[in-house]
């Protein structure tokens, strides 16, 4: 994974190897599966908690945690940082929660993480007495954090895809992906290369065709996490990354790409246009091999008719079920979504803000230009499918937008296939 410093893309999650079972199954069946009463347990505990996450390479969390516990020193919280791989991450948790561990009470969960943990009962619903004003919140970051119409867990920061550009070449950015296809003349005129995004088979196709697919009108997953893939919208969708693949507007070797190769292709002035993370910005200005930090820009994703889908990346933090304070481990969730958190998130971490009015911030935006931008991405995002399947969901989707782009099976049969692995994947409970 690429440092906190910069915004980490919860694209690059890869394919989480773990097979799941009964949506819930388990010990820790409590709130949807009627196997235990955890979630009624704890709800007035205070005392000292601890609080899960991933490796702290930018520095934000140690003195946030410094900050609640100055204001709190009966209610400490200490620490307890993971990895930096995000799959290491998720087992991690899984392994806790299958265990009942009372000491993880507040865990950071990536957006694709939340529908399988709070289907398998380990995550504390956010209602009643628990409940989170989440009114300030982006619709889009709680729309993530939502399963069957409950909130389980409380979004702390965001993300979505932006459009690099060569603002030298293409003084103004294309609004839809039909225009950006016709300016690819301009690439070649240069001898360059014209778009690329993340197409090598791995969690950031599922999220570069999730993009093209809700952007022209499709989903993967209904509402309910039913497989709703194989349409004529989907296809559509689909079709515009075939289509710029076969013609060569996507360059052969950017089905090779994931983040970084995108990346170090556009700052080496290979590429026209680049579809990539937030994170981009600070390098593609800062690294002294750069050769477009002066004549870059940033835009929105181009759609169907204006702004695309942008996938939705960020984390949230969740309250364990088997935690013994949950009054602290509720009160600490809402601190984190303070306004003055928010910006301390942003500010020293370059994590993406889940309250609107902050995209405003003249303190924030003077130091991240492309905050105004990235606020269109995310109030235009679509979260990947919400579904407690998401690991066989996210391979159907790679497999089969691979093998079209490829040309080893036509769009219709593509989404036939993933339409019937999505299927096989939910009859498995």
């Amino acid at each position: 994974m690429k440092p906190r410093k910069f915004l980490v893309p919860a694209a690059a999650v890869a394919v989480l190897a773990v097979t799941l079972t009964a949506c819930g199954g388990g010990s820790g069946s409590g709130n949807g599966g009627g196997g235990n009463d955890a979630a009624s347990q704890g709800l007035d505990g205070r005392g000292p908690i601890t609080f899960v996450t991933g490796k702290d390479n930018s520095n934000v969390w140690r003195p946030t945690i410094d900050r609640w516990n100055s204001a709190h020193p009966d209610q400490k919280v200490t620490l307890k940082e993971q990895t930096d791989n995000a799959d290491q991450q998720h087992d991690d948790l899984v392994q806790h929660f299958q265990a009942n561990d009372a000491n993880y009470d507040v865990v950071t969960v990536d957006v694709v993480w939340s529908a399988e943990f709070a289907a398998k009962g380990w995550l504390q619903p956010l209602k009643d007495k628990m409940a989170v004003d989440s009114t300030k919140l982006l619709p889009a970051t709680v729309k993530a954090a939502t399963y069957n119409g409950t909130l389980y867990a409380v979004p702390t920061s965001s993300d979505g895809g932006l459009l690099y550009y060569r603002k030298d070449l293409v003084p103004n950015p294309p609004k839809t992906w039909d225009e950006m296809m016709s300016m690819c003349s301009i690439a070649k005129q240069h001898n360059m290369s014209c778009y690329a995004g993340q197409f090598q088979k791995y969690e950031g196709l599922t999220v570069n065709a999730a993009e093209a697919i809700n952007t022209f009108g499709g989903k993967i997953v209904d509402d309910q996490g039913k497989a709703a893939v194989n349409t004529p919208e989907a296809k559509a969708g689909l079709s515009k990354l075939v289509d710029a693949y076969k013609s060569g507007n996507i360059p052969k070797e950017g089905i090779t790409y994931q983040e970084e190769q995108g990346r170090q292709a556009f700052e080496d002035g290979k590429l026209l246009f680049l579809r990539n993370w937030p994170y981009v910005y600070n390098l593609a200005k800062s690294d002294g091999a750069s050769k477009v930090k002066d004549t870059f820009g940033v835009a929105p994703l181009p759609g169907k008719d204006g702004p695309g889908a942008s996938s939705l990346g960020g984390h949230s933090a969740a309250i364990s079920v088997y935690s013994k304070n949950k009054a602290t481990a509720h009160d600490f969730a809402n601190f984190l979504i303070q306004d003055e958190q928010q910006k301390f998130f942003a500010t020293q971490g370059s994590l993406a803000p889940v309250t609107a009015d902050l995209y405003k911030d003249q303190t924030i935006v003077a130091k991240l230009p492309y905050m105004p931008t990235l606020l269109t991405s995310i109030q235009n995002a679509v979260p990947r499918p919400v579904t407690p399947f998401y690991p066989a969901v996210t391979k159907a989707v790679q497999d089969n937008s691979y093998a079209a782009m490829k040309g080893e099976k036509t769009v219709d049969q593509a989404l036939s296939d993933m339409q019937a692995a999505i299927d096989a994947a939910s009859a498995s409970k």
